[in-house]
């Protein structure tokens, strides 16, 4: 949500949702319920411009996004972005390996930093994330390092996990790539 300026200045449209009444969504990102909404919005961004749509998940969200680019129609997203991905199992009961990746059809960037110390989220994780998206064309890990601390939540947005600090860097980094997936 911080960064939705800077990836305006790229000249991307960005749709960031929230839940209903504040739900917690712990739990049902990786859900047939919660795909169903990740597909409502694909297609609503398709309906809005006649651009390609990729799917771009941090952390819990990187649930949702593997979720969504597995299960999504062909031709409905052009690709998707998992960072700080959650491999390991904590108190959500599930993680990007719950969301199907072998059924992952598009290309796919992982972005992991070497900083991040969120216990659920390691960045030694992105090659195995990589090695489970057997079907994608094209599956690409790319790693950062840095960003400043001010939580004190290791899994925080205002940690490394949460890019802070090196959120132009990573957005760069994404944007390089989305541009040579169009």
């Amino acid at each position: 949500v911080r960064t939705r300026e800077v990836w305006v200045q790229h000249g991307y449209a960005v749709i960031i949702p929230d839940t209903i009444d504040h739900a917690n969504l712990r739990g049902h990102r990786s859900s047939p319920e919660y795909v169903a909404v990740v597909m409502q919005l694909a297609d609503f961004a398709r309906s809005q411009a006649s651009a390609p749509v990729f799917l771009v998940g941090t952390s819990q969200g990187s649930i949702a996004a593997m979720n969504g680019a597995a299960q999504a129609s062909p031709g409905l997203i052009s690709g998707v972005i998992l960072t700080e991905s959650v491999s390991v199992i904590g108190g959500s009961g599930e993680s990007v390996f719950s969301a199907a990746p072998e059924q992952v059809r598009v290309p796919a960037l992982i972005i992991a930093n070497r900083a991040d110390r969120c216990d659920v989220a390691p960045p030694e994780d992105a090659s195995r994330i990589a090695a489970a998206m057997q079907n994608s064309p094209d599956v690409r890990v790319e790693y950062v390092d840095g960003g400043i601390t001010r939580s004190p939540r290791a899994c925080g947005s205002l940690t490394p996990h949460g890019y802070y600090g090196i959120e132009t860097q990573v957005i760069d980094a994404i944007v390089q790539w989305i541009d040579s997936h169009r």
